[in-house]
Parts: structure tokens; sequence; C-alpha cells
């Protein structure tokens, strides 16, 4: 490849081979992108997109981008709406959340796919929040994407209709108002959901009393294979006996913030971390400092509002046809939060689901904390 080391995130240098530009009027957006793979001599390969989740960047495929490319892949990943170097969001909480919206940021990657030159992708990638942007990428334009990895955040399915069979055979109950539940029970809880949807979250996370550094090291190594309790299994239902048994990180005291609740599972410092260094940390600190959280959070906002729930009505039984794959951290929680998602991927989600993978010695940062693993694992899907 080309010699192409740039200087991004302060002092940190990208690998040669990988280079960070802008590509202005993206549904609004002026996107900036990591890519590999990018040379003219190699304007004919499939292209890849990665989509991050939260709290992350493109940078959090900073592993993924050279291998990928050195199997033959253009490999773009972009900061999606809300985060690290692309501009044009709204942060503002009482701003245009509805443009945070999974279907707009469906819109943004499929203008961006089209920006890039190209009809179609061979596959999207998502990790974390960016999973489900990367199922309705290809449940509602599959002759763009035409295959889908999603990486710790399975896909049960659009939400149902209120009415019709869908909702017969679900044999629907009242909704349950499930924060109230939480604030019930004999520990009062909250679900990290709505607490990010809150007014104060932004505030509390960005203002952490521990700092912004230690935040992020505690927030990354408690939902990682590296935090001993994590010992995810099923839960059984959406009730809140049930979701009390996940971590605190998902289903908090009712009391604490999010900075509270990762300094209290935090009891001493991290002093090494080999798939998060200390100057990879600070790309997110640094980030996240002049930003702030609260583009991400608006994402939440709208996962929780039902106005904008109702837009995914419209795909009620509706299923990813294109060739799928699933993989995520064996110590990851985050598979189980919604109970049952898992199992409800193959058949309800996925029509054509060619694989579910659990790797081992990873939590729910799969891609960063066994890359070549994961590596493998996506080219292995790609090569099927």
């Amino acid at each position: 490849m080309a010699s192409n080391k740039q200087v991004l995130y302060g002092k940190t240098t990208l690998e040669e081979g990988i280079r960070s530009r802008i590509i202005p009027r993206i549904n609004g957006l002026d996107m900036h992108i990591l890519e590999a793979g990018y040379e003219p001599e190699h304007k004919d390969r499939p292209c890849l997109l990665l989509l991050h989740g939260f709290p992350e960047l493109a940078y959090s495929w900073r592993k993924q981008l050279l291998p990928l490319a050195r199997a033959g892949y253009h490999v773009v990943a972009p900061d999606l709406r809300g985060y690290g170097r692309t501009t044009g969001w709204d942060g503002n909480y009482d701003g245009d959340v509805a443009s945070f919206s999974l279907l707009n940021i469906v819109r943004d990657c499929l203008a961006l796919v089209f920006a890039l030159g190209r009809p179609s992708v061979a596959a999207v990638v998502g990790h974390d929040y960016g999973s489900p942007v990367a199922a309705y990428c290809a449940l509602v334009r599959p002759d763009v994407f035409q295959r889908v990895v999603l990486m710790s955040g399975p896909f049960a399915g659009p939400p149902t209709l209120p009415f019709g069979r869908a909702a017969k055979a679900e044999q629907r109950q009242p909704p349950v108002d499930i924060q109230e539940q939480l604030a019930q029970l004999p520990r009062p809880r909250k679900h990290y959901r709505w607490y990010y949807s809150g007014a104060d979250a932004n505030a509390n996370m960005h203002g952490a009393r521990q700092g912004l550094t230690a935040f992020f090291r505690g927030y990354y190594h408690g939902k990682s294979a590296d935090w001993a309790n994590n010992n995810p299994h099923p839960l059984a239902a959406w009730t809140a006996e049930e979701l009390a048994k996940l971590p605190d990180y998902y289903v908090m005291d009712r009391d604490l913030g999010m900075a509270e609740t990762v300094a209290a599972q935090m009891p001493a410092p991290i002093n090494h971390c080999d798939w998060l260094t200390d100057e990879e940390l600070a790309v997110y600190v640094q980030e996240y400092q002049r930003n702030t959280f609260q583009g991400g959070l608006q994402w939440y906002r709208c996962g929780t509002d039902a106005n904008i729930i109702r837009q995914l009505q419209l795909y009620a039984g509706r299923t990813i046809d294109v060739p799928s794959c699933f993989i995520a951290g064996k110590a990851d929680w985050g598979i189980y939060q919604t109970p049952k998602a898992l199992q409800q991927m193959d058949g309800r989600g996925c029509s054509d689901l060619r694989a579910v993978h659990l790797v081992e010695g990873a939590g729910h940062w799969v891609q960063q904390e066994q890359a070549g693993q994961s590596n493998a694992l996506i080219l292995s899907f790609l090569g099927s």
C-alpha cells in the first residue's frame, strides 16, 4: 500500500495505509471517514462499510481497516451522525432529535455509499448501536447492502404493529412501564436506555468527578472480558426482576448517574490494557471532551420515543433476507439485555443467518478485545 501516514486526534498517527478525509453533503452532514484499500489501482475492490456504536468512533475499527483491506476490500468506517469529526448535526438536547432516528441514519449510510461512487457494498458491519443501523440498512435496501454482520447487538426483527394478525399471534399485553417497575424494586433501579434519554446524562458523564479519562477507562473495562463479574446468561422475560440481574451499567441504581456507576465498579486503577492502550484511550477522551456525549445520546432518545419507534412498525413482519452473521464476545451481557432477542434473530430477524459466534476472551468490545478472531470471522463469512 502507498505510504499515507496521517496525524489525527492530536498526537495519534494513523497506521500507514489508513487515511482520514471529509466527504461533504452527506444527508446534511460533512462526514468524516477512515478508510483503507482506497488507492486508485484498487478502485474495483468490493466495499465494506463499518458502523460504530456508543461511546465509540470510526477509530473503534482501527484494528479491522488494514486486515480487511489486505484481504481485498475497500474498507470505510465513518464517524456517524453525532460523533467524532463529522459535522452538520444538531447536538442540542432540545434540538432536532428526530434527525437521529434509525431510518435517518440509514439514509446517512446510503448517501455515503452513493457519494463513494458505489451502487452497493459487499457488506455492512455494525457494532453495538451500529448493529441495528446495519440491520435496517440490510432490511430496507438489500440491493445496496448485500450482506450484513451484526456485532454485540442481536436483531429480533422490527417492532410489530399494535393490530392485525401479528399482534394476535403474539397475544399482546398492555405495555410495560419498565422504569416504574424497576423503581419499585427493594433496591430501586433504572434502565440505562431511559437514563441516556434524560436531560442529565450528558453533563454527568462529560463532567465525571473522576475525570473523563478515568470514566472512559472504567466504562470500557467494565463491559469487557477483563472485568471478572461479567458472566452473562439469558434472561427469562422483560420484567424488573429479570432485568435486575443485569450489571449496574445496564440497570443502574435509581439515584446514581453513569459516572458514579462506573466509579463504583472500579475500586482500583487499571494499570495495563493490551487491547486499549492509554494512547488509544486518549483518542476517545479528546473527541468526547470536544463534542460531549449528547450527539450519541440523541440516538437513545429516539430509541425510547414511541412516536419515532412507530416509524419502524412500517417494516413489521419483514426479515433481513441477505446473508447475515452475528459476532459477539462470550462475556458480553449486551447479547442478553433484551430477553430472547438472540434466539429470535434466527427466523424472525434474519431469514438467512449463516452463523452465530460467541468469542472467547471478549466482552462487549469484541472487535477491539479480540481483533484477530473478529477479522477472521468476518472474512470467513464474506467468503462463505
